[in-house]
């Protein structure tokens, strides 16, 4: 919980339109997030584990590999998970629209690879 913690607040350190944020398990159990209240960081991490699920169906089905990430655009701003490779967790979060897709992304991906390092230090 600790990486995840810093690794979220790195993450707004780095993308002043950041929201909200969460590091989930694959099974859908909040492990860090930043900012929400905690029925709302319960719900997002429950939701987000079923989008995942089922981007990960959608791309097994369609033989086109693993799949790296899942963007949802709205009105207003946008979700966007990664998985962290080689780990049981997914990073959510929701960037508000005066960010471009592309920044959030690279953004969120290098959140990601940060946690993926913190974690493998951690194993070693």
């Amino acid at each position: 919980m600790a990486h995840a913690t810093e690794v979220l607040h790195g993450f707004a350190d780095l993308c002043r339109s950041l929201r909200y944020a969460t590091i989930l398990t694959d099974d859908g159990f909040e492990v860090a997030s930043l900012s929400g209240e905690d029925n709302q960081n319960r719900r997002m991490a429950s939701m987000a584990s079923s989008m995942q699920a089922l981007g990960d169906a959608v791309a097994r089905d369609l033989r086109i590999g693993g799949s790296e990430y899942i963007i949802i655009a709205a009105e207003t701003g946008y979700v966007i998970q990664l998985r962290v490779p080689e780990h049981m967790m997914v990073l959510a979060a929701h960037f508000d629209s005066a960010e471009t897709v592309g920044k959030a992304l690279s953004v969120a991906r290098l959140a990601v690879s940060n946690m993926r390092a913190l974690e493998r230090d951690r194993a070693a």
